[in-house]
């Protein structure tokens, strides 16, 4: 038998995985899907909508609006997963690098979507979407062109494939029907489908790659990212509907005074009515006091493309019980005998004298059952349990009856200090920033799935963030500018400037060597540095010819970025979009940008990023890394994360703390994570209370110092 106390003292707070940032599509479950009364309106206003759409093919918009902790993005995740059996899913964080590329950011995010396999599937929507138009959903007509081996007849089908696409579709308009229709055969083909996906998404081909999928250019305005967008539903209208999620119109770029550059967004909504993209459901998810500061300058034709408007409310504190019983439910099935409160160790009085109007938001909920269980676990630990400082010998005099004064030793143990809440605060953040960054990797496991333009702002955020003065964005000028930025050097005060470009098309390459050339000639910086991964060219190649040019032999440098070193940009951003969306949690507090870069600071990370290091941003790293054993792998992350992890539960179980690390790190071993324990033993910063229980019932303690 297993008493909840024990478990809750051995276990993390379980309300701390309500603070991590799911993904749109991650499989992560979260207490707000699972609660299905929250928002349960919402649900059926906007299905209403999206029947709409799925019944006349009338594209329609709809406003999400919720305060600060209200629960839009996971509203959005539960929509996805409710009506992804009638309609597929684009998930669009407002986040363009500046509004010249909005449509082009649109393209990409939303085939980016629709490769992802929805749940319960084996297939991509996007391979899904194409088999099921009506092109060839008609029985007759796959044995009439393709026979009974339909789709392995297409790789030998292509011509025949694209003269009936367009014979179906001859009245709806498709913009470069040959190249579009070509390119949607070729996903069927396994060899291809990649080259077919970075197409569609809008990447910069090399002319190797454009031969093989057959096109002769690529999207790279954006006329054309609109007009393949429009595609997509032109051609699906007998088929399920496609939903645009916009979320976090906070990130999108600014105006100078502050305000959101909103109207390019709200062209591009009211295009969508007006130019007739069919089968469309466009959800724009807004932080309702910022939508009401823009509204003076939004136009009446604009606000006529808003077909509804839905307003998240508060939750009822039966709603709020429901999410703590949710998250207390895994430590519950593990008692015996079980709490006869679903929501022990926590009760309804804690609602109640926090919330006397008998609302509240879910984060607030939330916050309050972290704080409350950690109240609790901490009145759990016995004085054995607790670190204790050193005692503390101090001399009184005592007078006895014979009025002789005799020195006696009294030992007083103080109560032991309060951990210090900005270690905490900074414990928290860099737990965050680690689950972050695992994330990133997951994600981009190449450089080349992201944008020139994206890469350039994420590297100007961190830079801008490390108090580097005079950043300015767009050094080079005419149709790569959003591929530049220059800044001043740290020291030496001159201005310097950075060029990104990873476009694998040879012709682009050129272009950009050559409007760097044109910087340089006009000495608008002193130095430039382009960073590359991708290769150069053949030597007879006039953009090769110009790049040694420029970077041979000259003050010149070319930088080739690390994978890690994308990872560490991609997962601040991601952080600084939390932040400006007032989604970034840390400690049950809600931070901003500014609070953000400070915490970034005082951890040093981006200190530990290659690129900034290499553009002499940061000091180059001496340290070595921490090894076990003959493989030279670098612990610190893990043992990092070790320590973080107790001082923000203070005690738990040895085995809770090792089960948490393999699941950060996969390529840990559990030897080397003991190893690593020790080594924080030894350095007095964690204890082991009771190092004479087996292994599996030990537990570990934070050390706390005057």
């Amino acid at each position: 038998m297993t008493d909840i106390k024990n478990i809750i003292k051995r276990e993390v707070n379980p309300f701390d995985i309500e603070m991590k940032h799911l993904e749109f599509w991650s499989d992560e479950e979260d207490s707000l899907l699972m609660v299905e009364s929250i928002h349960k309106n919402a649900i059926i206003e906007i299905e209403e909508l999206l029947d709409l759409v799925g019944e006349d093919h009338r594209s329609r918009t709809v406003l999400l609006e919720g305060e600060s902790g209200s629960g839009k993005t996971y509203l959005l995740r539960r929509i996805k997963r409710s009506f992804n059996s009638k309609a597929f899913f684009a998930y669009i964080l407002c986040d363009w690098p500046d509004s010249t590329h909005i449509w082009r950011h649109i393209l990409r995010r939303t085939v980016d979507s629709l490769i992802q396999v929805p749940e319960g599937k084996k297939e991509s929507q996007l391979m899904l979407w194409l088999k099921s138009l009506t092109a060839f959903t008609r029985s007759d007509i796959k044995q009439r062109i393709f026979n009974d081996n339909f789709w392995e007849a297409l790789q030998s089908n292509r011509q025949k494939f694209i003269k009936h696409l367009k014979d179906t579709y001859k009245k709806a308009g498709i913009y470069n029907p040959d190249m579009f229709f070509g390119v949607l055969h070729d996903l069927a083909n396994p060899e291809l489908y990649d080259l077919a996906c970075e197409w569609l998404r809008g990447d910069d081909l090399n002319e190797d790659s454009m031969k093989a999928i057959k096109v002769k250019s690529c999207i790279d305005t954006e006329d054309a990212a609109k007009n393949i967008l429009a595609n997509f539903g032109r051609i699906s209208t007998q088929t399920q509907p496609i939903v645009l999620c916009f979320d976090n119109l906070e990130t999108m770029p600014q105006l100078p005074e502050g305000l959101l550059d909103i109207q390019p967004f709200l062209n591009v909504n009211t295009t969508i009515h007006g130019n007739n993209l069919k089968n469309f459901l466009v959800i724009i998810s807004v932080i309702t006091n910022n939508w009401n500061r823009h509204l003076d300058r939004i136009f009446l034709a604009d606000t006529v493309g808003i077909n509804r408007k839905t307003r998240l409310k508060d939750i009822t504190l039966e709603q709020a019980e429901a999410l703590w019983t949710y998250h207390l439910k895994p430590l519950h099935q593990l008692a015996s005998p079980r709490p006869e409160s679903p929501i022990f160790p926590l009760n309804r009085e804690m609602l109640e004298k926090n919330y006397p109007g008998s609302k509240t938001k879910p984060r607030n909920a939330l916050t309050l059952g972290r704080e409350e269980y950690q109240k609790y676990k901490g009145s759990l630990l016995d004085e054995d349990e607790k670190p204790k400082p050193e005692p503390v010998t101090i001399k009184i005099k005592v007078t006895t009856r014979d009025e002789e004064t005799i020195p006696k030793p009294i030992i007083i143990l103080p109560p032991p200090p309060p951990a210090n809440n900005q270690d905490t605060t900074q414990a928290e953040f860099e737990l965050l920033w680690q689950h972050e960054y695992t994330k990133s990797q997951g994600k981009i496991t190449k450089i080349s799935l992201l944008s020139s333009p994206d890469l350039i702002q994420m590297l100007q955020q961190s830079i801008s963030t490390l108090k580097i003065q005079g950043v300015k964005s767009k050094l080079l000028s005419g149709k790569y500018a959003s591929y530049s930025l220059s800044y001043q050097h740290p020291k030496n005060r001159q201005k310097l400037g950075i060029v990104w470009t990873e476009d694998s098309n040879m012709t682009s390459f050129y272009h950009v060597m050559n409007a760097c050339q044109i910087v340089i000639q006009k000495n608008l910086c002193q130095t430039m540095h382009l960073i590359r991964a991708g290769d150069l060219g053949k030597p007879n190649l006039a953009g090769n010819q110009l790049y040694r040019q420029i970077f041979t032999n000259t003050n010149h440098v070319h930088i080739k970025p690390s994978l890690s070193s994308i990872h560490y940009l991609a997962t601040y951003q991601s952080l600084v979009n939390s932040a400006k969306s007032q989604e970034l949690v840390i400690g049950g507090k809600t931070i901003n940008l500014q609070r953000l870069e400070t915490l970034i600071n005082e951890a040093e990370i981006l200190n530990q990023c290659t690129l900034l290091q290499d553009l002499d941003i940061v000091a180059k790293s001496n340290r070595k890394s921490e090894t076990n054993g003959k493989e030279g792998k670098d612990l610190r992350p893990v043992k990092n994360f070790l320590l973080n992890l107790v001082k923000t539960q203070a005690f738990m179980g040895v085995p809770t703390l090792i089960s948490q690390a393999v699941n950060q790190f996969p390529d840990a071993k559990e030897s080397e994570i003991r190893s690593l324990i020790e080594q924080l033993c030894q350095e007095d910063k964690v204890k082991i209370v009771n190092p004479d229980e087996k292994p599996e019932a030990q537990s570990i303690c934070l050390v706390l110092h005057k």
